[in-house]
Parts: structure tokens; C-alpha cells; sequence
């Protein structure tokens, strides 16, 4: 049995959530963490919840956000922060691939989800793009777990998030043609490795171009069976162990 532990199953993306859970757990993967990033999709990550046994979450505000979110943006985050389905706090970071000219404000917002988590013990979701530098030297400041998402940089930056204490999130970026990710990943124990899809985002080939969803990520986990040479089986029980450290989910 696998785990999604990042996606972002809304009803924006999928007309059924139902059939997208069920036919994840047709291909083996039994629980997905749904991860919130806007006032929106926090809420609706949390009635899901409600609904869904096999669905755990995380709440919070994406850097792309960071120009729209309120105080009581964040203190929703905190009022729902102990519901015992969710999990984390994510999917939070920074991203200056568009612009940088936010900066100061994505550094502020990230550092003000960084000290709920810390407050009340939760681990964290860390979206980074293009701002490597300073998710480190915020990071630093606070004494919290969690996983990189999408982790796609170099074996030095990995080894950084590592010694940090954090789990390197892999999708199907690591089956892209064009991707050296698994190259890097050649050199990192599958202790430190989780594995997610960020659907209906980077679908892994032989899918690429369509829809991502849970399902799919038996297929990253064949493709890093292959690169680690290990048994489909083994590499559920190590990123299961590597997820149970990080995340409270009963499985």
C-alpha cells in the first residue's frame, strides 16, 4: 500500500472525488493527504475530510497567494489546526518564478504558518521554486519537521532539507525524459523519500499531458523501484516508515 502525500483533490479539478479515491485504492494506494493553499481550498479540504475515511489534509497559504490572504486567513489555520485529520501545514513556502518583487511579504507570510506549526507541533509542507537560498535561512529559524514538496534541486541542496530534518517529496517529475532528479536521487537512501503526485499537476509518464491524480503514483513508485532496485513491496514499508515519522496518520 502506497500514500499520496500531496495532491489537491477539489471539486475546481475532478466532476467525482469518490471514483478518484476509489480507483486510488485500485491501484494500491491507500490514503492521500489533501493539501489546502487559499482561504478556498482550506475549507473545502476540511469538509472533505469529513466525508472521506482514507483522505488526511493540510491547510495553508501558498506563496502565489500571498497578495490576497487576511489575518483570518491565517487564523483559520490555527482555530482548525488540531482537528486530528489534518496533518500538516501546507502547502506553504516560496516561489519567486513569477516575480520577487513580493518578496518581503511571501518571507513574512511563510514565517507566520512556520510559527503555528512550530506552537502546536505540527510538521510542514514546503513549496520552494526558484528561492532555494532563502527557504533554507527561514527554515533555520524554526525547529520544525515536515517534507520538501516536488523536491527537484541539486544533490547539495537535498542534503541540506536532509541534515534539516526534512523528507524529500518525489513525483512525477523524476520520470520526465528531461529531468536529472533521478540522477541526484541515485545518490540519496530511500530513507529521507516520500512519495506524492501533486495532482492534477506533473503527471508521471506514461500519463504525461493528462489529468494527474492518486492513482498515478504507483507509477512513481515502479519508476523508483527500478532506480533503487528494490522490490515494489520494500519501497511501501521504507516510505511508510519514512512518512510515519513525519505525519500522524493511522495506517
Amino acid at each position: 500500500m502506497f500514500v499520496d502525500t500531496h495532491c489537491h483533490i477539489y471539486n475546481e479539478y475532478y466532476e467525482d472525488i469518490a471514483t478518484v479515491l476509489e480507483e486510488a485504492k485500485e491501484n494500491n494506494i491507500g490514503y492521500v493527504i489533501n493539501n489546502g493553499c487559499d482561504r478556498r481550498s482550506n475549507k473545502e479540504v476540511l469538509q472533505l475530510l469529513n466525508v472521506y475515511k482514507n483522505m488526511y489534509g493540510a491547510i495553508g497559504i501558498h506563496p502565489e497567494s500571498v497578495l490576497d490572504y487576511t489575518e483570518g486567513d491565517l487564523k483559520f489555520i490555527e482555530d482548525n489546526i488540531n482537528n486530528p485529520k489534518v496533518v500538516a501545514v501546507g502547502e506553504i513556502g516560496l516561489d519567486y518564478h513569477y516575480t520577487k518583487e513580493d518578496k518581503d511579504k511571501q518571507i513574512e507570510l511563510f514565517e507566520a504558518q512556520l510559527k503555528l506549526a512550530k506552537k502546536y507541533h505540527k510538521p510542514v509542507i514546503i513549496h520552494s521554486r526558484e528561492a532555494t537560498a532563502d527557504t533554507i535561512e527561514v527554515l533555520k529559524k524554526y525547529n520544525v519537521k515536515g517534507v520538501i514538496h516536488s523536491f527537484s534541486g541539486s544533490y547539495e541542496t537535498a542534503m541540506i532539507y536532509i541534515k534539516m530534518g526534512y523528507l524529500l517529496g518525489v513525483n512525477g517529475v523524476v520520470t520526465f525524459k528531461n529531468s536529472n532528479l533521478k540522477d541526484v536521487l541515485k545518490r540519496i537512501p530511500l530513507e529521507h523519500i516520500i512519495l506524492e503526485t501533486d495532482s492534477p499537476y506533473l503527471t508521471p509518464v506514461p500519463f504525461r499531458g493528462k489529468q494527474n491524480a492518486p492513482k498515478y503514483v504507483i507509477h512513481v513508485a515502479e519508476f523508483l523501484s527500478d532506480l533503487y532496485g528494490v522490490s515494489l513491496d520494500e519501497l511501501a514499508k521504507v516510505t511508510n516508515t519514512n512518512i510515519k515519522r513525519i505525519f500522524d496518520i493511522d495506517m
